[in-house]
């Protein structure tokens, strides 16, 4: 008797990439997915983040004090525990902005506090991946294009950030776009950055916030002006794959930018 190939089902994936999401936000997952080959598979975990309501819906501006929240224990913290227990390769965090309040000992101070709660999983997160990303492509000059949501202020902080690791920090600010995710697409953003960001002539531009839709962005900007395009999903699927071991696996993602062609160095794995 003749036997009909099964469709495929999904468990035969070879990397099994986990996220951290605020509790209203798909854009993480979606665009983690989106850029992942077939033997890639995105699994969440996520947390109550006070700036946003159910439906996905924020202030125009989202307030600080949140932020700050977000990654305080114990809601984090059980999250990592509970997403850590799947048989996982590595985890990621998909939110920007506490990175950005907390700076660069805050940050560390956080890492160091989900460690022993990660079953030794390795973990990353947007601003930790972006460094990487950046080292990794010889940029020093970047731009900062920020969600609409995120105040000066915060967009400050995160200008701070990566000054402190001594990146020459050419522009940032919140895009000039509708305060609103679903208001956000690729001809948009991508008009933002030609006409307001690439005069800065920076090496690399980061989309920071792992809510604002991206990705799709990315291979027509670099194309056009020569500079590399990084965004908070793109750039933690990249680094994640490369701690779990797949660095084949990122170089087989082609359409996402040309960080995907690219190893972090020693120092970020």
């Amino acid at each position: 008797m003749p036997s009909t190939p099964s469709p495929a089902d999904g468990w035969d994936a070879s990397t099994r990439i986990g996220v951290v999401v605020p509790h209203a936000d798909v854009g993480p997952e979606a665009e983690l997915q989106a850029i992942a080959p077939a033997s890639v598979s995105i699994h969440g975990a996520r947390v109550h983040f006070a700036a946003m309501r159910a439906g996905g819906e924020m202030d125009e501006k989202i307030p600080h004090d949140p932020v700050r929240t977000f990654v305080q224990p114990p809601y984090l913290d059980q999250a990592v525990e509970l997403l850590s227990a799947s048989p996982l390769h590595a985890l990621a965090l998909g939110f920007t902005s506490s990175s950005y309040a907390l700076k660069d000992q805050g940050e560390q101070e956080l890492y160091d506090r989900l460690r022993p709660v990660t079953r030794g999983l390795p973990i990353t997160g947007t601003t930790k991946a972006a460094r990487a990303a950046f080292d990794a492509l010889g940029a020093r000059r970047i731009a900062v294009v920020n969600p609409p949501w995120f105040d000066e202020t915060l967009s400050g902080q995160g200008a701070d950030y990566f000054r402190e690791f001594g990146y020459d920090v050419v522009h940032h600010g919140p895009s000039g776009l509708p305060s609103n995710q679903r208001a956000i697409t690729p001809d948009n953003l991508s008009e933002w950055i030609r006409t307001e960001v690439a005069a800065h002539d920076p090496e690399a531009v980061l989309v920071a916030g792992n809510g604002i839709r991206a990705v799709g962005i990315i291979k027509v900007l670099e194309a056009e002006f020569g500079f590399h395009v990084v965004t908070a999903n793109q750039v933690i699927l990249w680094h994640a794959l490369h701690l779990a071991g797949a660095a084949g696996t990122a170089r087989s993602i082609t359409d996402y930018g040309h960080l995907f062609s690219m190893a972090p160095k020693d120092e970020h794995l």
